[in-house]
């Protein structure tokens, strides 16, 4: 694991492989959205048991994903942890995929990833329709050059950032939500029938 500015580069397959994992994936997401957090809060939040909370979060531990936060804990027994990198990660693919072990948890990672994306879209256009609950989906085409779609992917990251770090801690006011961002050259194949 890398760390540049405030974004992690994940440099470890079995960092990708921990990850994959859709518990420990949304452990993560709350950990970044939320601050540190108690096994039993993040059971809580996931409606899992606790001691499953606490077996993913030891093995994201494991992986260097997590660590204690002993300055939010309570006293000398209280387990609070914190993801070592709130403001995100990032993963170079053709870096990782060139480690041992690389390619096969860049397919189990990819697998996952895709199985998120359908989820997220699939929630996102139909399943709960609670009053009061705001979603969107935004989907547009652009012309840019290399150039300019760094500077947009740059832009819509610190909008984000910011509203992450304005709203960051437990609320019982607020939910996790999940903003999904892409930014890539349309890619070939996509009007296939098939």
């Amino acid at each position: 694991m890398v760390q540049t500015d405030a974004v992690t580069r994940l440099d470890d397959p079995r960092m990708l492989r921990a990850l994959a994992h859709p518990v420990r994936a949304r452990i993560l997401d709350e950990l970044t959205a939320q601050g540190s957090l108690r096994a039993a809060d993040v059971a809580a939040e996931l409606d899992i048991p606790a001691n499953q909370a606490s077996f993913h979060l030891r093995q994201l531990a494991k992986y260097g994903l997590v660590e204690e936060d002993a300055g939010a804990a309570r006293d000398r027994r209280d387990r609070v942890w914190r993801a070592t990198s709130p403001e995100g990660y990032d993963v170079d693919m053709q870096d990782l995929e060139s480690a041992p072990g690389g390619r096969a948890a860049s397919r189990v990672y990819r697998s996952h990833t895709a199985a998120r994306a359908h989820a997220l879209v699939d929630a996102a256009h139909g399943g709960d329709r609670t009053p009061g609950i705001h979603r969107s989906i935004s989907q547009v085409a652009l012309r840019l050059d290399r150039e300019e779609a760094r500077q947009l992917t740059t832009e819509l990251n610190e909008v984000v950032d910011r509203w992450a770090a304005r709203t960051r801690g437990r609320d019982a006011h607020r939910q996790t939500y999940s903003a999904y961002l892409m930014v890539q050259p349309y890619p070939d194949g996509l009007e296939s029938e098939d």
